[in-house]
């Protein structure tokens, strides 16, 4: 059997454990990145392994999602990764350079290599043939400190792409089109390789905002081929040394086959409020709408960009609707501001936001009260925007200007004929925005600078062999990382600040809840299906394990979630029977014994529910080194205990 490409870049960078599906592996790490609202425990984590310097081929620390500096933490917090960079050799991208996943698929991403992001869509470098992967803050500090990063072997499908896309059809279109038919756990435990003739009709771009989106099917990663438009972009960022062809072989085979055909594709877009309530556009055409933003790490390219500024060129937006454009790196903003495009954008009546994600992850620009904005972001949790009455839809940018012109949900096909962008042959490098690492000795002399709001990091206890504890909260199917530690302008800046931001821990979901695992000396949490979608944000475990929590039992994990709870020492359980879920409820008292025992020897755990007098059986998928690390309170401990770097 031949090789798919997933599998010919695991095999290359195995370290341990087979390629089986559901097996544990562990694979060999080429590059890392981490971004601001992440990066700062990442390297809190990373200087408490007490490593002098990256092993990796190449780390990156970007700052791109805290730029709002009403305060002092984020110019602070930006302080901190630029020292702590120079300190450990590691590039430095600073505010306004772009978006990390731009950025990187810009000037670092390399076919055939792994990377591991501490952001859920670290795999848009898929889109040139990387192996990249979200993960927590703490999996990337190891990472870095030269240690391999642990998961079990993913199913591998195959989407088969044939066809073309038709005019005002756009590669958002393609994975809203996966999102309806998978949801958006319907990609967990695999990762989604693209193949088949339509690959060659999109260009390395297009390919980035399908791979980019994969996350939201909860997919460990998503892939394409390398081949002549790979090369053609990499050449275009003076990178071609940097290309090397990668693609399946002829006789490879997958776990599953999905099939798409471009050409019967329509307009689509994701309804409130998940990324899988998807419908065509043209269904719910009419829609008033107040706000339209164009932007975030999935549809902010150079092409992107100029095709937005062809559609708006000699045009307003419509009085109702307030329009914000946030290129997604200084690259795309000086080559668009150069030819004029950046020129039509503002002339239209669009506002021009920095080269960050800004409204994506809630630093700005909430919509006004129950209104609905057109997002080509990724995400339309509930509350994400900043304004809980919102009603966010994700559309391609095609979809979302059409809808600005007209100050209604618009079907892109309807506004004329398309005009057609041609790839750019050489984009503008300009990398003055990008710190490269120091030499050993000036490595030395940095001192790592600290503000007052970055706190030390808190550190996880073992798990005790009888545990007790209140639930403290029950929560429904698909509760988010922003749902568990919320984002936006108000809290992100207390990334550093374990205590403060813990106070936040649920807030959207109940607002007593940090005051009542305070009170109770810490407890229990009970979930439905996908607890913990969404972003890789560490904060969602790190925050709850400082108050106390050490239990989450759920019907089913998120991937990045649960190896976070694991990291810091919070014990993952499943309901061995779904039906169990009803039988617990918010201030049950529940009890453990012989909590270690039955783990040690693969037992199901049972749980005692002494307010019903009921026992109920509960599940884990831990292998034996994810049990060490509970054992050891957390993976910090584990690695400096064991020596695994």
């Amino acid at each position: 059997m031949g090789l798919n490409i997933t599998r010919k870049i695991i095999k290359s960078h195995l370290i341990s454990g087979e390629m089986k599906a559901g097996e544990e592996i562990a694979i060999k790490i080429d590059q890392t990145l981490t971004q601001d609202a992440t990066g700062t425990m990442a390297y809190l984590q990373f200087e408490a392994l007490g490593i002098p310097k990256v092993k990796t081929e190449l780390s990156v620390s970007y700052a791109d999602h805290n730029m709002l500096q009403s305060s002092f933490e984020n110019a602070d917090d930006h302080r901190f990764l630029q020292t702590a960079a120079a300190k450990y050799g590691i590039y430095f991208s600073k505010p306004g350079n772009g978006i990390c996943h731009q950025v990187h698929l810009e000037r670092f991403a390399v076919p055939g290599k792994t990377l591991l992001g501490s952001d859920s869509h670290t795999p848009t470098a898929g889109g040139l043939g990387m192996l990249a992967i979200g993960a927590g803050g703490l999996d990337v500090a190891v990472a870095m400190g030269g240690g391999p990063f642990y998961l079990k072997m993913p199913k591998v499908v195959l989407v088969k792409l044939s066809g073309k896309l038709n005019p005002w059809v756009t590669s958002k279109d393609v994975i809203l089109e996966l999102l309806r038919r998978l949801t958006v756990k319907g990609g967990t435990g695999k990762i989604m390789e693209y193949g088949g003739d339509g690959v060659k009709t999109l260009s390395a771009t297009e390919r980035a905002t399908i791979t980019n989106m994969g996350a939201e099917l909860g997919a460990t990663t998503s892939i394409f081929p390398s081949d002549e438009n790979t090369k053609r972009y990499m050449i275009a960022q003076k990178r071609g040394e940097d290309w090397i062809p990668l693609e399946a072989e002829p006789d490879a085979e997958c776990d599953e086959i999905v099939e798409i055909n471009l050409s019967e594709l329509e307009p689509l877009i994701a309804k409130p409020h998940n990324p899988d309530n998807v419908s065509m556009v043209k269904d719910i055409a009419g829609l008033k709408v107040q706000q339209v933003c164009v932007g975030s790490c999935t549809n902010s390219s150079y092409m992107e960009l100029m095709t937005v500024a062809a559609m708006l060129k000699g045009k307003s937006v419509h009085p109702d609707v307030s329009m914000v454009v946030s290129p997604g790196s200084k690259q795309v903003l000086e080559m668009i501001a150069k030819n004029d495009a950046l020129t039509d954008i503002i002339k239209a009546g669009a506002r021009i936001l920095e080269s960050a994600c800004g409204p994506c992850i809630g630093m700005g620009q909430a919509p006004e009260t129950n209104a609905i904005s057109l997002r080509t972001f990724n995400r339309n949790f509930e509350g994400r925007s900043g304004t809980i009455s919102a009603n966010v839809y994700l559309c391609s940018p095609e979809t979302a200007v059409a809808s600005a012109l007209a100050g209604v949900i618009t079907d892109p096909r309807d506004v004329g004929e398309r005009i057609e962008i041609e790839m750019y042959e050489k984009f503008c490098i300009n990398d003055n925005m990008i710190i490269p690492p120091l030499g050993d000795r000036e490595r030395a002399k940095v001192e790592i600078i600290r503000g007052p709001n970055i706190k030390p990091l808190p550190i996880g206890k073992e798990i005790s062999e009888v545990y007790s504890g209140e639930v403290l909260l029950k929560v429904s199917n698909n509760i988010s990382t922003d749902h568990i530690m919320p984002a936006g302008a108000k809290i992100l800046p207390l990334r550093s600040n374990i205590p403060a931001i813990s106070e936040y821990v649920f807030s959207m979901v109940d607002s007593d809840f940090s005051k009542r695992a305070k009170e109770k000396g810490g407890g229990i949490v009970i979930g439905g299906e996908n607890y913990g979608q969404g972003s890789s944000r560490e904060h969602a475990a790190l925050a709850p394990m400082y108050l106390g929590l050490k239990v989450v039992i759920v019907k089913s994990f998120a991937r990045i979630h649960l190896a976070n709870l694991i990291n810091f020492g919070i014990l993952p359980l499943s309901f061995s029977n779904v039906d169990d879920y009803d039988k617990i409820d918010q201030g049950d008292q529940l009890e453990f014994s012989d909590l270690k025992k039955h783990i040690k020897i693969g037992e199901p755990v049972v749980l005692k529910n002494k307010t019903k007098n009921i026992e109920i059986l509960c599940n884990y998928t831990l292998s034996e080194r994810q049990k060490n690390i509970l054992f050891a309170g957390g993976l910090l401990q584990f690695t400096k205990g064991a020596k695994n770097l």
